[in-house]
Order: C-alpha cells, then structure tokens, then sequence
C-alpha cells in the first residue's frame, strides 16, 4: 500500500541543510548523463498560470518518480501558495505506486538547496554581502540555505510590496533596502526571487566579483534578468538542454543574436564533478540560472520517504 505524507510529515523528516549535499550529489548524477529526465511538459492554465508534469528515474539508486506542479500567481491575494505540488514514487522494478506527497515543501527547500549549491562553487571565498530580491517563500528558505554556504556579514532585501519587506526584514534582522538597485549595488551574492516575468536587475548594477542567482521566469517568453547581465556573465545552468528551452533569460538573447547556445559554459552539476570549470577569477560575474530539476523532487522525496517510514509517519492508502 503506498504511504500519504503530508506537508507536516515531510517538514518532519526532511531537514533543509542536510538537503544541500543531497542536491550535490543529484546534480552531479544528472549532468554525468545518470538520470532519465525529460524537459517538463507544461500547459498554460491561465494569465502566468501554469501545469506542469516532471518525472525521473535514477537507475543507480532506484529511484523513480514524478512531480505534479501547479503555478498560479494570482493566489498570492488569495492567500494560497503561488507554487503547489504533489509528488509520487514508484517501486522501480515493479512499477507499484510507494508514495504519495505534498511537493511545495520539498519544491521551496530543493530549489534553495541548489542555489547554495552555486554558492559553494561559483561565489568567492569572501563573499561578505548577500542581497535578495523578494520576501516571499523563496526569500526566506534561500537566506537560509545560502547563509551555510558563505559566511555573510552584511545581508539586504528589497521587495515590491513594501509591508511584505519589513515583515521579512524584521523577521529575518536584514536591513530592508530602498530599491532594488539599492539591495544589489555592491552585493557580493545576489538572489533573484521575485515573481517578475520582466527584468528585475539591471547590468549595471551587479559589481565585477558578484554571484547572481535567478531562479524565476521559468517559460521562453518571460525573463527576470537584463540581457546585457546575462551577455556579461559566466552562465551555469542546472539543465542546458530545458535552459535553451525553457528559459526566456537565454533563449530571447539567443534569439536576438546577443549571444550564441554555447555562451552556456556549464552545468553546476559538470562544475561539482570537476568536469567543467568554475569561477574563473575574482572579478567575473557568475550567473547560475535555475529552472528547477524533477531529479530533485524525487531525490528529496526519496530521503522523505524513507525517513517516514523510520519514524512510523504517514497513512497508508488503499486504492483497490
């Protein structure tokens, strides 16, 4: 019988840090050509609404599955989460139903966990100044996740919705900066975890040195980056065969002769296998752009499992 694990019982079993090395190690697995993964089929559901299917297989570690994603801004004044999900695992040898469980947990701590993944390889050593763009969901998980990888001094965030800001300034004990411009002038590391579908950054500002991580603008016709910032950086990926698919940050600027496919230099997982290079010198700007890997889910949901079932937590399902 396959096993129902809430929100609460993932939360209960899956702790955040550890899913940093987790992801390491699946990404590193995915770019080695060890997954079966294809790009996810999404379908437009409404304005900047989305459904989207995700499965995977690892053949190493026996673990098979799928995420069922939905994105659906408009339930941020609804006061539902923006990013739902729901994620099943399959016995993979003989292809029964193990697990059933709620995705949005594991879709907001995995994506941070890749990105302080970039972290450890992409931001410099002295990486003292972390700036966020956003106060929502991926805000505060990618202050968690990214204040292991580097050891900050100084932390900003800037937001559009101003009392959302001093919410999660005061929460978090940020400072809440004026502009965005503001939060990534100087910024050694900088998150972009907005809901914007238009450029959200600006070139110019982002100092030589800097880290920038983007994790939003998921479809070929929205973006969150300027293009020259994308042109000016040392682009990694987590997937170059869904980045010159997916993502409008890399297929506009293709598109428009500002830069060819293989200005991708890498993906984070070909850098943690030391197939790829890295940060070339402390004054480059390294760009990983995020799209978000189904071997992730079912990575993370994997470990769920099996901790659920140590600890005894879940319900059992009987579905004949």
């Amino acid at each position: 019988m396959p096993l129902w694990l809430s929100e609460a019982d993932v939360r209960a079993v899956l702790a955040p840090a550890e899913l940093i090395g987790i992801m390491e190690r699946a990404l590193a697995a995915f770019s080695a050509g060890r997954i079966d993964q294809p790009v996810r089929t999404a379908m437009q559901i409404g304005d900047r609404s989305f459904f989207a299917l995700m499965p995977a297989f690892d053949h190493e570690a026996a673990v098979l599955g799928a995420k069922l994603v939905t994105i659906v801004p408009p339930n941020a004044v609804r006061g539902l989460d923006t990013h739902l999900a729901a994620i099943s695992l399959f016995d993979a040898e003989t292809g029964e139903l193990a697990a059933i469980m709620d995705g949005r947990y594991i879709t907001e701590i995995r994506t941070a966990a890749a990105s302080a993944v970039s972290t450890r390889y992409l931001a410099r050593e002295d990486a003292a100044v972390l700036a966020i763009l956003g106060s929502g969901v991926q805000a505060h998980s990618h202050l968690a996740a990214l204040t292991t990888a580097r050891l900050f001094t100084e932390i900003r965030a800037w937001s559009p919705t101003r009392a959302h800001l001093e919410r999660f300034a005061a929460e978090a004990g940020l400072r809440a900066a004026a502009s965005a411009e503001e939060a990534v002038r100087g910024a050694d590391v900088v998150v972009v975890a907005t809901s914007a579908v238009t450029p959200a950054i600006r070139g110019e500002w982002v100092a030589p040195g800097a880290h920038v991580i983007a994790i939003g603008a998921c479809r070929p016709d929205q973006s969150e980056l300027d293009p020259a910032l994308v042109a000016r950086a040392h682009v990694v990926v987590d997937s170059r065969t869904a980045a010159l698919q997916e993502s409008g940050d890399i297929v506009q600027p293709i598109r428009n002769g500002l830069f060819a496919a293989d200005h991708v230099r890498a993906e984070i997982g070909e850098i943690v296998a030391g197939t790829k290079p890295g940060r070339c010198d402390a004054h480059e700007v390294t760009l990983f752009k995020s799209l978000g890997l189904a071997i992730e889910d079912v990575t993370a949901a994997a470990v769920a499992l099996r901790r659920a079932r140590e600890a005894g937590r879940g319900i059992l399902l009987t579905l004949t």
